[in-house]
């Protein structure tokens, strides 16, 4: 018997497999939630480096990246374009502030979620 994590669609599950030979039945289980993962480490204090993460709204691949780390932004100025289903979507910065990091590539693929860009 093997115990297992499966993760589907962000939430946790604990399993359990059993591997059988080739004779044998295999036994009905049920999937039993995960315990709840471990807090999150709190957002960096205002002002610094990274403070506002602007993350995927979709998987896609990246086709471009219009802002550098230093730039100055306002709110709703695109940052990155993301291609998924043959469509460009713009991320647009959700608030007034400064790039602090750019962490993806032209060319790049990411999931959902992925950070794409931090602000302050």
């Amino acid at each position: 018997m093997k115990n297992l994590r499966i993760t589907v669609n962000g939430t946790a599950y604990d399993v359990q497999v059993e591997e059988l030979d080739s004779n044998a039945a295999p036994a009905p289980a049920a999937a039993r939630p995960a315990a709840p993962a471990p807090a999150a480490k709190p957002a960096a204090p205002a002002g610094a480096a990274g403070s506002v993460a602007v993350k995927a709204p979709m998987p896609g691949t990246v086709v471009n990246v219009v802002v550098t780390a230093g730039q100055a932004v306002k709110s709703g100025d695109d940052l990155v374009f993301i291609e998924a289903m043959k469509m460009e979507t713009p991320v647009k910065a959700p608030q007034d502030g400064t790039i602090a990091t750019v962490e993806v590539a032209k060319g790049e693929a990411v999931d959902s979620g992925k950070v794409l860009v931090t602000m302050n």
